[in-house]
């Protein structure tokens, strides 16, 4: 089968525009007057140094350089900065840094910044040295960006001045500032490697531009995979029982991101939250006699997408990395035939949140509800079919949260017969179908890159569970 890959780069997982939110502070004497496009820092910073950031979607376009942000010897505030990350390799942890070339200077932002941009000859200008605290957008040998902190300064090459690095955390970027704000994921941005045939992708984005099969009649923001795909049909079986899956899955999720360095936190912050929701809907139907399941039910992947969306928290390029796996997953046990179609429409949130004190907790929540299309059972015995996906959302390639989303259409037949001594008999059947949801997942290790301290173990989210009823009847037979 042949593997086909959509990828367009924007800010942003399905109408991903971006909501950010933040509030500024007056302006410092230091940067007012750099002029009109110059980024805004507060005009009254509170005494202590803290700053509200303003959350948004990184400038995207070929003529905007990677951006970078840097924190000078790890002390004071992190700037914007004319370096670029030149190359890097992940398994020495060298990287090297150079100042961006002039031609591809982003246009002027539009939207003022609680962050300082340098003027020329200010520290984050000067040549990186051991101490700095550089951020970067993705940039060559570092696909999911970087974040890392300045070891050794190895000296200059034709393209740089190379240098070591080691790991470091968002606290020694962000110190004692806050920021919070959800950030639409751009449809255009994802990629899609179809996993079976029947499988066709639509987006549109925010702007109005279309792709794809369905592009023309979503909602701005939203993506779409539609599938058609048989199902193992069990033994015997008329050929009008052939079991199938069809239908689609549509979707606008965001990135949520908040940190608060806090006031007296010590090294990290005082409360964080990283996590994703968004709008979920399909329409989707089961048919035919599904073959037995033997053992656990069958899950059936027919897509993976992939984003790594970069979300300014004020001068920082965080980088997010957002993957999901849709999948079909059938439960039988041969010998129900099932006719069901659905709507399905709704909205999650799942995530992480961090407060100190009290470590990282699990947020799990979902509201969808379903209406049947048309629904029958013929036939005593049970079938389950989900149309689910597979997430997991991090920073800077690390993944900080999983979820599994499924909701799922589930029939059962049941026959009665009875007899008296008259030699008269009776035969009754009645069917149901359902309509539900599973939510489960886990928090990771990697979440204390917020600067929080070590997840020691993975922390389930808790299954969530809803079922409803869909249609049922009964008749004589």
């Amino acid at each position: 089968m042949r593997t086909l890959t959509r990828r367009l780069l924007l800010p942003g997982l399905t109408a991903l525009a971006l909501a950010g939110t933040g509030c500024s502070a007056p302006a410092d004497p230091a940067t007012a007057a750099a002029g009109p496009g110059s980024a805004a820092t507060p005009s009254s910073a509170p005494a202590d140094g803290e700053q509200e950031l303003e959350v948004n979607a990184a400038p995207q376009g070929s003529t905007a350089p990677t951006p970078v942000a840097r924190t000078r010897g790890g002390r004071g505030r992190p700037e914007k900065s004319s370096l670029e990350i030149a190359s890097y390799d992940r398994a020495s942890g060298r990287a090297v840094i150079s100042a961006a070339p002039p031609s591809r200077t982003a246009p002027p932002s539009r939207t003022a910044q609680p962050s300082h941009s340098p003027a020329p000859g200010r520290p984050a200008d000067r040549p990186v040295a051991v101490g700095d605290v550089i951020a970067s957008a993705p940039a060559p040998g570092a696909p999911d960006g970087l974040l890392a902190k300045v070891t050794e300064v190895v000296g200059r090459t034709e393209r740089g001045t190379e240098v070591k690095t080691a790991s470091t955390t968002l606290a020694s970027v962000l110190k004692d500032d806050r920021a919070d704000g959800k950030v639409p994921v751009d449809p255009a941005s994802v990629s899609v490697v179809p996993l079976m045939k029947g499988v066709t992708f639509s987006w549109a984005r925010s702007q109005g531009v279309r792709f794809g099969p369905q592009g023309a009649e979503l909602p701005l923001g939203n993506l779409r995979l539609d599938v058609n795909a048989p199902v193992t049909t069990a033994k015997g079986a008329p050929a009008e029982a052939a079991a199938s899956v069809s239908g689609f899955v549509q979707l606008a999720p965001q990135v949520e991101f908040a940190y608060d360095g806090g006031k007296g936190a010590g090294t990290g912050p005082s409360s964080a939250f990283l996590g994703m929701s968004g709008a979920w809907s399909s329409q989707w139907a089961l048919k035919g006699r599904a073959a037995a399941s033997t053992g656990t039910p069958r899950r059936i992947p027919f897509a993976k997408l992939h984003s790594a969306p970069v979300i300014q928290v004020g001068p920082v390029p965080v980088v997010v990395n957002l993957d999901l796996t849709c999948y079909l997953q059938v439960e039988a046990d041969g010998h129900a035939t099932l006719d069901v179609q659905q709507d399905v429409k709704g909205g999650f949130r799942v995530g992480g949140s961090y407060a100190v004190g009290k470590g990282w907790s699990p947020v799990s929540t979902s509201a969808v509800h379903s209406t049947p299309v048309h629904a029958s059972v013929a036939a005593a015995g049970n079938v389950k079919g989900a149309l689910g996906a597979e997430a997991s959302v991090g920073l800077y390639g690390a993944v900080g949260v999983t979820a599994d989303f499924a909701p799922y259409l589930r029939g059962e037949g049941a026959a009665r017969a009875a007899a008296s001594s008259d030699g008269k008999a009776a035969a009754r059947a009645s069917w149901a179908v359902y309509g539900g949801f599973d939510l489960s997942g886990r928090l990771e290790f990697h979440l204390s890159l917020f600067g929080t301290p070590v997840i020691e173990h993975r922390i389930p989210l808790g299954a969530l569970h809803r079922e409803w009823a869909l249609a049922s009847g009964r008749a004589a037979v």
